[in-house]
């Protein structure tokens, strides 16, 4: 057995540290993160396995390490159980778009309001408002903070590719979107970019981590590769494609994929 002297040693420790698994489906709780380095927010690693559930009760029983669930539903003893089980916790918030079934609907004006996004109760908001919306994004996010999120994940963040009812540009949605990066990293939490593919090489710096839907189906998986390069996690979702079509490839580029219902219940078939 060769031996090494203190100088050759401590590499070696600190290589061994950083190629080291990320906490995945099924492994024993509690979960076991690294300390975090000071002034340094919480950045999941590529690979680590996740739970996604916007709707119905809160299954806390699911062994994954990340939780990412609704801000407003979700309560604050519900987010300290999840911790004191070991698990890292991120607050989903809608930020692109208004939704008429959030207790703060009312403090959006009406000309704030395009077209419908193609879900139930919402529609599109003129992101070129800031202004407007700053202070209204701030206090959902002192909401996520309060409760004792570790991240959020800001939803509706590509509305210039979409109908919006808004002249939006791709400069729009840059400034927008890194409002939101701003709102919450000056408030302690990381955050993730959610979807908006084309605008990661601008957008991967100031963002902790990817949320993704459907990127298998739409032969688009790859473009999400410099946030796996950046050692950064991408959770991925598919609803119509089976785990048989798409989890090889996801392991190929380290991504954090499974397969939900388009509701987002407690149901999930991970990637294993």
């Amino acid at each position: 057995m060769k031996r090494f002297g203190p100088l050759l040693l401590l590499p070696l420790l600190l290589l061994a540290a950083c190629t080291a698994q990320p906490p995945e489906d099924g492994q024993d709780e509690p979960y076991q993160w690294p300390d975090p380095v000071p002034g340094e927010l919480w950045r999941p690693p590529p690979g680590v396995g996740w739970q996604w559930q916007l709707t119905g009760k809160l299954d806390t029983s699911v062994k994954v390490p990340v939780y990412d669930v609704d801000g407003f539903t979700t309560t604050k003893e519900q987010v300290a159980a999840l911790k004191k089980a070991g698990r890292k916790t991120i607050c989903y918030i809608s930020t692109g778009a208004w939704e008429d079934f959030r207790p703060d609907a009312e403090a959006f004006p009406e000309d704030l309001l395009g077209k419908d996004n193609g879900w139930e109760g919402e529609r599109w908001l003129d992101i070129r408002r800031v202004a407007e919306l700053e202070p209204l994004m701030a206090k959902r996010f002192d909401m996520c903070r309060d409760k004792g999120f570790d991240a959020v994940e800001p939803d509706n963040m590509d509305a210039y590719r979409n109908t919006s009812g808004f002249p939006l540009t791709a400069d729009d949605q840059l400034r927008y979107n890194r409002l939101i990066a701003k709102l919450a990293h000056d408030r302690g939490m990381a955050v993730g970019l959610k979807n908006d593919l084309d605008q990661i090489p601008e957008l991967v710096g100031e963002f902790d981590f990817a949320v993704n839907e459907q990127c298998a189906e739409y032969h688009e998986c790859e473009k999400l590769t410099p946030f796996v390069e950046a050692g950064k996690a991408v959770f991925h979702v598919e609803y119509e494609l089976q785990t048989s079509r798409f989890c090889a490839r996801s392991r190929e580029l380290k991504l954090s994929s499974m397969q939900k219902h388009y509701d987002l219940d407690a149901w999930r078939r991970p990637c294993r």
